[in-house]
């Protein structure tokens, strides 16, 4: 199935609304899924046997930097039976003021992968997944302070007395 033929698939199943853009430069092109619709989507496109994509190979989150003001995450996706690939986007605008995280809902309903994944983009990038079962830190101490893959982001000299290089 094309990403065109996705697009209309979605269109159809939930209103115009529901993409908010395409990107069709670079390796992978992408549709750009309104944040609001992304559980949903996956779920279509995991059930629908037109598409049938049971398998979510990678969630990164992304920092647009400061200037962008915007966070994202991209869910590649794969349909094992079919052997095609696609790629979705979600991304908001944050202004990085004050003590809360830019916010996406979780696809662990659908996806049993995104569980770890999205741990891991809250861990790195300081991104919130609703209804996430276990949203803790993953790869870093409970205790660190900070984001470290956010474009703002200042290493810390010491770490309990440690320093850091």
């Amino acid at each position: 199935m094309t990403l065109a033929e996705v697009k209309q698939l979605l269109t159809d199943k939930f209103g115009e609304q529901v993409i908010a853009g395409e990107e069709l430069t670079g390796l992978q092109p992408a549709l750009l899924i309104n944040p609001a619709e992304i559980t949903r989507v996956c779920l279509e496109l995991r059930d629908n046997p037109a598409t049938y994509f049971d398998f979510l190979s990678c969630l990164s989150g992304v920092d647009y930097g400061v200037e962008d003001g915007r966070f994202g995450v991209v869910y590649h996706l794969t349909s094992i039976p079919y052997q095609t690939q696609l790629v979705l986007k979600v991304s908001i605008v944050h202004d990085r003021t004050g003590d809360t995280l830019p916010h996406f809902p979780s696809i662990t309903a659908v996806y049993k992968a995104a569980d770890w994944h999205e741990r891991e983009a809250y861990d790195m990038y300081g991104i919130y997944f609703d209804g996430h079962p276990d949203m803790r830190r993953l790869l870093m101490p409970d205790d660190w302070e900070g984001f470290p893959l956010r474009k703002d982001y200042h290493n810390a000299e010491y770490y309990k007395g440690i320093k850091i290089d």
